[in-house]
């Protein structure tokens, strides 16, 4: 594939990775940062794409191991503690849940995404890749590097642990506060930076009066970037980025 064709297809395989990047993050903010990593990660091994598989697949799985190495990093929960707690709640013959809370709370995208986040991210990427995705066990199990079986049983449990903290309801937040502490957490460094539209700006301000958890976060997001800037003089933007990289960045988007 020549170079312009590999471009075009990139910008064209957008739209599935975002659906893919939101449902695994729960959240704008990060999924497109998720996209845009995948898509420079893309760019960078364009030479390596041989064809074989469709592009959106091969973006796909740089998608998936971007996500599972970041939550590697941040030392995510032990997963199959997890998924041993709840399958040991299902083998319980007396165990069962409000059908009509799941479905409602399922029916809503910001429950569904709420509940999804608290499945761990090998049980997340399976429920995700096989019933939003529409990917087969087998080509999920060949993306993750797993076998078959334990793809099945991924799946199973993933299930299962989605159901269950669906019918467990949102989680808590203060009467009166116009959005969960999640999406405000997610718009802080927006807002700190000016970024923020009128509109959100104002939820979140209207947040941060109600709530008693997020204020001392923003408080202390705010000092950590003021003791940065003063430490380290007047702020170069480009400076974060290669300027190599940033070129292609740059290059990719004015051909959108």
């Amino acid at each position: 594939m020549d170079e312009r064709a590999f471009r075009d297809e990139l910008a064209g395989a957008v739209p599935a990775l975002h659906r893919y990047a939101l449902l695994l993050t729960g959240n704008e903010h990060d999924a497109a940062d998720l996209v845009q990593d995948t898509l420079v990660r893309g760019l960078e091994a364009a030479d390596r794409f041989d064809g074989r598989s469709g592009l959106t697949t091969w973006l796909r799985r740089i998608l998936h191991n971007l996500w599972v190495d970041a939550h590697r990093a941040r030392h995510e929960e032990p997963s199959a503690q997890i998924a041993e707690l709840v399958e040991a709640q299902w083998m319980d013959d007396t165990y069962t849940v409000d059908a009509s809370v799941v479905i409602e709370r399922a029916q809503t995208r910001d429950d569904l995404l709420e509940a999804l986040a608290h499945l761990p991210a090998i049980y997340r990427t399976a429920v995700v890749l096989h019933d939003a995705q529409g990917m087969t066990v087998a080509e999920i199990a060949e993306l993750s590097g797993a076998q078959v079986p334990a793809m099945k049983q991924r799946l199973r449990r993933g299930r299962m642990m989605l159901v269950t903290a669906l019918a467990a309801g949102p989680a808590p937040h203060p009467k009166g506060v116009p959005m969960r502490c999640w999406q405000a957490r997610s718009q802080v460094s927006d807002y700190m930076d000016g970024a923020l539209a009128p509109g959100p700006a104002s939820a979140l301000e209207s947040h941060l009066t109600g709530c008693t958890t997020c204020p001392p976060l923003y408080a202390s997001l705010v000092a950590a970037r003021e003791a940065l800037a003063t430490d380290s003089g007047p702020r170069d933007p480009d400076s974060v980025v290669p300027a190599e990289l940033a070129a292609r960045i740059a290059d990719f988007l004015a051909m959108r």
